[in-house]
């Protein structure tokens, strides 16, 4: 799987969801935030979509969440209408009610049928969409729509996000070139299994559904999966990729799957690179890298451990290198190992091996620490296997932010 920029024929290039040929987006002020900020989001295509999704594995989703899973996968998208500042969940029957007439109001408003147009909304659980708001705001975003509105897209879905959040590549094929462009929001309420992130990933090239909607689930299964900032799982989670053949290029055969599944890599582990650097309150990424395991889901046990370790992120906060805290989090991942094989490198310095400690010089590695990214390096000594996840340090920043979340 690539990881790398630039890998064999994917060039990293800009303009978020709409890179993809055939994508116009636009973000503008719907007065649902009690902030000045504009907080609705509107992507459009110029033809139908193949279209597949991820969900969060939270048994209380938003209405939002119910209506993408009961609509995809589908060949036929043409809309995505995401709100900020109100995630509408856990608000019944009018929940549901209002998420099915912001479909409607936004069918009406492009000209699209209803079963078109995908919904995402992000914000305070509890809280009731202001549909007037929503209503007044849908003709305005319409007539904003443009080319190059990925990044005023990008911004409208941020709730506590410091930055917007896009990546995109172009892929060179024997056929032409073909473009993958995406954005998310998340910083807070972020866990494997989705997060409390939205994704929105648009491609130019023809791709089926079918073929979409699998590699769609691997691709996040080994990402947005594998990300953690603080152990929560929210209720509105998901990442959606349409797909509207404007290129030209169809993806069918086996090595031009294996191209785009790819390039979806990279942008995904963008994504969540800028997620977790961008975690509430942090001062720094960390990346786990685990490899040597007897199979891949034996590495992110054991990645997802480490990322998932609270007292691993507070040492990380501290420029600690307490790499006991680590080695703690292996072993109680449930991931086998060798004892006598097994190393954790901090920064690039070695700190255990055989199950004991490495002399290494601690005011060095704290000032390595210092870092905007650390990463951690496992190697468990029994196989082939490879994991990376994402999170963050633990600061107390990120305790002020969300004690005061509402207030």
């Amino acid at each position: 799987m690539a990881t790398s920029e630039q890998s064999g024929s994917i060039k990293k290039t800009s303009g978020g969801v709409t890179a993809a040929r055939g994508f116009r987006a636009a973000g503008v002020k719907a007065g649902i935030k009690i902030a000045d900020r504009t907080d609705l989001g509107l992507l459009l295509s110029d033809t139908p979509c193949a279209a597949a999704g991820t969900f969060t594995r939270n048994a209380i989703r938003a209405s939002s969440v119910d209506w993408c899973s009961e609509h995809l996968p589908s060949s036929s998208v043409r809309a995505v209408i995401c709100n900020s500042g109100c995630a509408n969940a856990c608000t019944g029957e009018q929940g549901e009610n209002d998420t099915a007439m912001t479909a409607v109001l936004t069918s009406k408003v492009c000209e699209i049928p209803t079963d078109s147009v995908l919904l995402a909304s992000t914000g305070v659980i509890g809280k009731f969409l202001p549909m007037d708001k929503i209503e007044k705001a849908l003709p305005e975003a319409k007539n904003a729509l443009y080319s190059g509105g990925g990044t005023d897209f990008a911004a409208a879905i941020m709730t506590t996000d410091l930055v917007k959040k896009e990546s995109s590549v172009e892929v060179m094929t024997g056929k032409g070139v073909y473009s993958i462009g995406g954005c998310c929001k998340g910083s807070g309420m972020i866990h494997p299994n989705m997060a409390t992130m939205l994704g929105f990933i648009t491609t130019d090239a023809m791709i089926p559904a079918e073929f979409l909607n699998p590699i769609v689930k691997r691709v996040v299964d080994r990402t947005f999966n594998n990300l953690t900032v603080d152990g929560d799982t929210s209720t509105n989670d998901m990442v959606l990729v349409l797909s509207n053949g404007a290129s030209g290029i169809s993806v069918a055969q086996k090595e031009e799957l294996e191209a785009f599944e790819n390039a979806l890599y990279i942008i995904c582990s963008d994504l969540c690179k800028m997620i977790a650097a961008d975690g509430e309150g942090a001062t720094k990424r960390v990346e786990i890298q685990v490899k040597g395991a007897s199979s891949e889901a034996d590495a992110k046990k054991a990645a997802k451990s480490v990322a998932g370790s609270n007292l691993t992120k507070c040492a990380l906060f501290g420029n600690d290198p307490n790499w006991g805290r680590i080695a703690c989090a292996v072993g109680y991942s449930g991931a086998p190992f060798s004892n006598e094989s097994m190393t954790i490198n901090l920064c690039g310095v070695t700190v255990f091996r055989n199950l004991q400690p490495v002399p290494f010089d601690e005011k060095m590695l704290h000032e390595k620490m210092k870092e905007k990214v650390v990463t951690i390096e496992i190697d468990l000594g029994i196989g082939n296997s490879t994991a990376i996840a994402h999170t963050c340090d633990l600061t107390y920043d990120y305790v002020k932010i969300n004690a005061e979340y509402r207030t």
